[in-house]
Parts: C-alpha cells; structure tokens; sequence
C-alpha cells in the first residue's frame, strides 16, 4: 500500500506511519501556494469510482501510481495558484454522497459516481474540512458544513480547529490533519491538544474506529494522508 503525505509532516509522525505501508513524500512547486503545495487533497480524490487525479500532477507521482498499478483518472481541470483554482479536487465521497462546492469541483468527480447524491457546500476546500466515518457520521471544522450536513439529518460533530497548524495561516482544518483507512483514523499529532478531546474520541469509537496518533505533539493539517491500494 502507498501512503502519500506531505513533506512538511513532522519525522516522527511520518516514521510511525511508515508501519502500515510505503511512504511517498508529495511536494510541488510553481503549481500552487506555498502552504498546500505538498497537500494531497489538493492533487487527488479518492472515490468509490475511482481516484481522480488533477492533470497536471507533476510527472514522478504518475510514474509512482503507474509502477505500483494504482488506476486513476485525470481530472479535467488543473491545480492553480490561487483559490478557487486550488480546490478542484478537494470534494469529499462517501459511499452515498458527494460532498463539494458544484462551482468549484473537478465534473469528473460526479461523472465517475454518477448515483452519488451531491450536497452543495459553499466552502471549496471540503477534504481539508471534513471526516467522514464509515457509519454516515462526521467531523468537521467548518460551521457551513455542519449546517449543511445537519439539514441532511446526517449526525456531525463540529471541531474547533484553533489547536491545528498550518505554516503561514492562523490555524490548519481538521480533515486536513486525519487520514482514514479502513477501521483506523490515522491523526498528525495528538487529540489532547483538542478543547472536546474526550468528546472526539468517543465521537470516533462509536464509528467502530481505532484512532493512531501519529505523534505527541500538537495536530498538523498536512492536507489529508492519502491511503492507496493497488
């Protein structure tokens, strides 16, 4: 299994998870800004109809996702400088449910899962925002979000991102510091650092999910921690 995450994760973060597959360590450069350039939600969806890829994803990551047979699709829009531009891919997909800004999104997302109700958000960057767990429950970071989801009667737990670094900004997204793999949420960085921890963990454990903290020190929105099987 390739697990591609951002260079800026913190050593000791990226050593752990180094346990449960091949670390591939994304960067960029010149495509967009600085703070997301080695984000992975920027650059892929990953969604019951395949992954989805922006087109201009620099060369070595194909050739990465080529050599160890992970199928993808290109997207039809490029990655650009600044936002909105910079949030093409950033949809999230569950089994039921695409969650994105329409305006915004790669139509591919929606071509390869074409029986996926779509719920409308106004904030473009949904991945960097949102966790969705395997019981149609979900952790947020984005009021606009949460309100959106409760419409849909869906159970959401909205999480105050201030504890969450991200260089250059005041604070990182909740989304953008987890990544999920089967029945494991894998955090960069500790829940303790969380105003709710104990809420949060109990939130997770109803999910039927183990929680890896990838480290003890404070959360790390590192762009979502992208898990790829063959």
């Amino acid at each position: 299994m390739l697990i591609l995450c951002d260079s800026k994760m913190p050593v000791i973060a990226r050593q752990t998870l180094a346990a449960y597959g091949e670390v591939i360590v994304f960067a960029t450069e010149g495509i967009t800004y600085k703070a997301i350039s080695g984000h992975p939600d920027i650059f892929f969806c990953k969604t019951p109809g395949g992954l989805v890829v922006a087109p201009n994803l620099p060369e070595t990551y194909f050739s990465i996702l080529k050599h160890n047979s992970v199928s993808f699709t290109k997207g039809s829009l490029a990655v650009g400088q600044k936002y909105p531009g910079s949030a093409h891919f950033n949809s999230l997909v569950t089994n039921r449910f695409i969650i994105q800004n329409p305006e915004i999104a790669d139509p591919v997302i929606a071509k390869l899962n074409p029986d996926h109700e779509i719920i409308p958000v106004k904030q473009g960057y949904v991945q960097c925002n949102l966790l969705a767990l395997p019981n149609d429950s979900f952790i947020t970071s984005d009021r606009g979000i949460e309100k959106s989801l409760i419409q849909r009667h869906l159970e959401v737990l909205f999480v105050n991102p201030l504890c969450i670094k991200l260089d250059g900004f005041e604070h990182g997204f909740f989304g953008g510091a987890c990544g999920l793999f089967r029945e494991t949420l894998f955090l960069c960085g500790s829940l303790l650092f969380f105003e709710h921890e104990g809420l949060i963990r109990d939130f997770i454990a109803a999910a039927g999910i183990e929680t890896v903290e990838l480290y003890e020190g404070p959360p790390v929105d590192v762009g979502t921690i992208l898990f790829l099987e063959e």
